[in-house]
């Protein structure tokens, strides 16, 4: 997923009300952007970190700047914007790079299922069979080289895991998979201490014969791109 046009630097001056930022750009000025991520940002909203941002305004999004991605103090590059995930899935499944997910036949996206349920992608085979595949996009990252998700308690995440244990009853094939929006980690696990709930949720769906999948992202200012899988500590 490229960005264009071409990216902003900036440095974070506070993040606010959730989806507002205060920015300071290099010429001086201090401009809002919109903060697509309604997570907590665990650890990616200190004060003066590099920023880039983008400046096409989206659809329906009133702000002249977006906040894409932040550097932590370690150097790592890290895409805020929960929105891309799906993109960058979508741009990986068409070029069959995600391993074991179907690389013949249909995939849809914003798929209905169940009540007031969608989940983010849905492919059918030839002969009819459905793999449903729900994304997350994750970004918090406490210990070196391990990703954590959810960084803060989500009630529409644990929906999610019991609609894909709905699936994975009623005989179609169902997977969740991490999308870690930086590329600096090597594992990936529940992050049971900011949501118990989530974590029994998740380790229920595993066992349940929901598929698990998790994989790091190249994130530059140029763009974000999937790359390696990486392993899930249950």
């Amino acid at each position: 997923m490229l960005f264009d046009p071409p990216l902003q630097p900036a440095r974070l001056v506070r993040r606010y009300k959730r989806f507002l930022a205060d920015m300071l750009l290099p010429d001086g000025r201090t401009v809002t952007a919109h903060c697509p991520n309604p997570g907590s940002m665990l650890g990616l909203a200190a004060p003066n970190s590099p920023c880039w941002l983008s400046t096409k305004a989206a659809k329906g999004r009133k702000l002249d700047f977006g906040w894409e991605i932040v550097e932590t103090p370690d150097g790592a590059k890290v895409g805020i914007n929960t929105g891309h995930a799906n993109r960058v899935v979508a741009e990986a499944l068409a070029k069959g790079a995600i391993a074991g997910l179907p690389i013949t036949g249909q995939w849809r996206a914003e798929v209905p299922f169940g009540t007031g349920t969608r989940f983010d992608f849905c492919h059918t085979a030839d002969d009819g069979t459905l793999t449903f595949l729900e994304v997350k996009s994750v970004t918090l990252s406490r210990a070196p080289g391990l990703a954590e998700f959810p960084d803060s308690r989500t009630e529409r995440g644990a929906k999610h895991l019991r609609e894909l244990m709905v699936a994975q009853k009623m005989g179609h094939r169902a997977a969740l998979l991490f999308l870690i929006q930086r590329g600096d980690c090597r594992e990936m696990q529940a992050a049971a201490d900011v949501d118990p709930a989530y974590a029994a949720g998740l380790e229920a769906a595993r066992s349940g014969g929901v598929e698990i999948l998790s994989y790091a992202c190249d994130v530059a200012t140029t763009g974000i791109f999937l790359t390696n899988p990486i392993a899930f500590r249950a």
